[in-house]
């Protein structure tokens, strides 16, 4: 996955709002007045936060009549957590090499008579 992509992805993920509204859409699609309901922002706050997530290529949204319908992308989620589980693979890694370091047994220090 290319550098400004990840980017995008994390960049959308790193604000709470937009974790929130993800996480609503990825049980169903909403739409954007829906959403906009369950915060204390405007409705343009929340299209905007919905922007960023298409950005992201994490959420479409699609005209349903005069509805704008959000649903999440799960094909790119499933690339990020593959990126996220290669990279706990890495550090698993190295902490049981860690572990193992730790555990063997230092030998005595041996002294000259």
């Amino acid at each position: 996955m290319p550098a400004a992509s990840l980017d995008r992805i994390f960049g959308a993920l790193a604000d709470p709002t937009r974790r929130d509204i993800l996480e609503r859409v990825l049980t169903g699609e909403q739409s954007v007045s829906s959403l906009a309901e369950r915060y204390a922002m405007s409705f343009a706050a929340v299209q905007k936060h919905v922007a960023v997530l298409e950005r992201a290529g994490l959420a479409t949204k699609h005209a349903r009549g005069r509805e704008r319908l959000v649903r999440a992308n799960p094909d790119a989620i499933r690339q990020v957590q593959g990126l996220l589980d290669r990279y706990e693979q890495l550090w698993r890694a190295r902490i049981d090499r860690l572990d193992a370091l730790l555990a063997c047994p230092e030998e005595p220090a041996t002294t000259k008579d």
